[in-house]
């Protein structure tokens, strides 16, 4: 539990002493030029009793998420010390959740003894040195399809629909064989009634 005291009211003389639980909330926005920034999604974590997360982006999905389950397993950060793996984000469209995004996130509870030895991002200093980050890994071309659509049929639509085309281009290989047979064994028929 986290203890926060305040004053009710500036003319207050006691201060009121309120316990929560540590929770961390993230929100994604996205960063529009002229239009306003729209909202994408949100994740909130209650640090003493989080979801375990996912070891991979792909078994990360909205069911983890549901502490109702019985098959979400849960976390203490304050126990384990260090968690890493991805977490989803998530959006209300029309009462239903929605998967907006996923993260991959390290956390890692440390001492004030080791906070002093191992700072992470002071004022203006670099944040990825403990434990240090390479620099994140962007492409140098646009995903726009207009600019790069062979990018955008490999990365995008071949993912997910390969098995699809690949089934799609059987199909149309076997009905042309079909259609050739078809459009042959007459003439072979008459040349052999024929004896040529």
């Amino acid at each position: 539990m986290v203890v926060v005291k305040k004053k009710e009211h500036f003319w207050s003389l006691d201060t009121r002493e309120t316990r929560c639980r540590p929770s961390l909330v993230m929100q994604v926005w996205d960063n529009d030029l002229f239009n306003p920034d729209d909202f994408l999604g949100t994740l909130e974590l209650q640090l003493s009793n989080m979801p375990i997360p996912a070891k991979n982006a792909k078994s990360c999905n909205l069911n983890m998420m549901n502490s109702v389950s019985q098959d979400t397993k849960m976390v203490n950060l304050f126990d384990c010390k260090r968690v890493k793996g991805f977490w989803p984000f998530m959006n209300e469209d029309h009462g239903n959740q929605v998967l907006t995004g996923k993260i991959e996130m390290e956390m890692e509870v440390v001492t004030k003894a080791e906070e002093a030895v191992r700072p992470a991002g002071r004022a203006r200093d670099e944040v990825n040195e403990n434990p240090h980050l390479e620099p994140p890994n962007r492409p140098e071309t646009s995903f726009l399809w207009f600019t790069s659509p062979w990018k955008t049929f490999k990365f995008i639509i071949w993912k997910k629909c390969k098995w699809i085309f690949i089934g799609i281009l059987i199909a149309v290989l076997l009905g042309l064989l079909i259609a050739l047979f078809v459009y042959a064994i007459p003439q072979l028929l008459a040349r052999k009634m024929v004896g040529v």
